[in-house]
């Protein structure tokens, strides 16, 4: 018996390390590469920024001028900085209240599997296919007093045109009529997929002990898919902290400079002007509050995972 025992603990530990040595040559083999694209195109960037951020510089040949600290205090003393934090701000609300709850409740009208409903997943779907830089030059074109649909709307009514992009009360409320537009299709679509995987046996329960159809969906559902609301809510906040194709082709920051988002800023003040270093200590203002981002969200997934 013991024999036997033994050529059975021989065989399972035989057996493990053939896992262990497949796993490890599946390392050797893949983990070099990925460690290598991550520390050119993530790693060394971040130090390079860093680094910068010291010196005032150009761009241009070593940079040599040192200046310690004193690109974060301009950053931090210019107004249209914090104007461009604001507006920032101001898109993560947006999208964390007007945008996700939209494509929650467009999600809870579509989520079952028919023909129609597929049709208008697609349709709401839509404007993320298309690029950002696209999506500007056309609702540009559709806020065009001239030539424009807003402009066409305005006259059709008798009413002077309004020059929505030029006007500095108008424009950035236009941006975030955009991004909520581009952008609620990616997070219904995650709202599609959590709902379809609900069990229909808790839901018929819920309606058979007499629930409403909103208390099914208060009660029921939501909380089921409150991972994925979570999930959709990260991909909101980091998509607002790194807004920019959008903004570009509208109004490139104006008019007078009242449309900036943290990105933006960053390229017209220091990409476009050659002020590099200006420029790297924004990227790296940036980098910390995307790293505060995610530090509270993994704290929060973790909390409510126990």
């Amino acid at each position: 018996m013991s024999h036997a025992t033994s050529i059975r603990t021989q065989k399972s530990n035989s057996i493990f390390a053939d896992l262990i040595s497949s796993k490890g040559q599946a390392a050797l083999l893949m983990l070099p590469p990925a460690v290598l694209l991550f520390t050119l195109f993530v790693a060394l960037p971040l130090f390079d920024a860093a680094y910068y951020s010291l010196f005032k510089w150009n761009g241009y040949g070593t940079p040599t001028d040192f200046v310690g600290v004193d690109n974060f205090r301009q950053v931090l003393n210019h107004g249209i900085f914090w104007q461009s934090v604001r507006n920032t701000l101001i898109v993560l609300a947006v999208s964390l209240f007007i945008q996700l709850p939209l494509a929650l409740g467009l999600a809870l009208m579509v989520y079952e599997k028919t023909p129609a409903n597929t049709l208008f997943r697609l349709v709401f779907f839509l404007p993320y296919i298309l690029a950002e830089i696209a999506s500007g030059l056309i609702w540009s074109f559709v806020f065009d007093a001239n030539a424009g649909v807003a402009g066409a709307l305005f006259k059709s009514l008798g009413m002077d045109p309004v020059f929505i992009l030029a006007d500095r009360h108008w424009a950035f409320l236009a941006i975030t009529l955009v991004v909520v537009w581009k952008y609620f299709g990616f997070h219904m679509m995650i709202f599609v997929a959590a709902l379809q995987s609900v069990p229909k046996e808790l839901l018929e329960a819920a309606r058979l002990e007499g629930a409403k159809r909103w208390e099914v969906v208060r009660f029921v559902q939501v909380p089921l898919i409150g991972a994925a609301i979570g999930v959709s809510a990260f991909f909101a906040v980091v998509g607002s902290l790194q807004l920019f194709d959008v903004v570009i082709p509208l109004t490139n920051g104006g008019p007078s400079n009242s449309t900036h988002t943290i990105v933006t800023y960053l390229y017209t003040f220091g990409l476009t002007r050659n002020r590099i270093g200006f420029g790297s200590a924004v990227g790296v203002l940036l980098f910390i509050a995307a790293i505060g981002v995610s530090i509270f969200y993994q704290r929060q997934t973790n909390r409510g995972s126990k």
